[in-house]
């Protein structure tokens, strides 16, 4: 389900109304691999633009989402320090890198930045409004 958002970009506005109780959303770094089948949502333009966190902030802003999942290792890279904060009062579940990897299967879309940075990459559980 979605709030009044700021985002232009229409197959991203798709995957995010699309989303159902529970479905995942990724937002994910350059590198970030994609079985086939998954929806690829591309925004990349060059190294760091559009970075992980401007992405991250608009869905945030857009999709209502319950809980989020998050690789171990993010945790040891600089970029976790920025991204905590705006992780406050939302439950995080933590699992292994290649266990993020493996959930990217079951994602209703990944949403692919320009960001260079390693394992810059989340998983958002999509809620309800109600």
């Amino acid at each position: 389900m979605l709030r009044d958002g700021l985002i232009l970009n229409p197959q991203l506005l798709r995957a995010l109304a699309r989303a159902g109780h529970r479905d995942l959303i990724y937002i994910a770094d350059s590198g970030l691999p994609v079985p086939p089948g998954v929806e690829v949502i591309d925004l990349s333009l060059r190294c760091g633009i559009p970075s992980f966190l401007e992405v991250f902030d608009c869905v945030r802003q857009t999709l209502v989402f319950e809980s989020v999942i998050l690789a171990r290792e993010t945790g040891q890279q600089p970029i976790y320090a920025e991204l905590r904060p705006r992780l406050h009062g939302i439950d995080v579940v933590e699992v292994s890198h290649e266990e993020l990897k493996r959930r990217t299967a079951d994602a209703l879309a990944v949403v692919r930045t320009g960001e260079c940075t390693p394992y810059a990459n989340i998983a958002m559980v999509s809620g309800v409004t109600f």
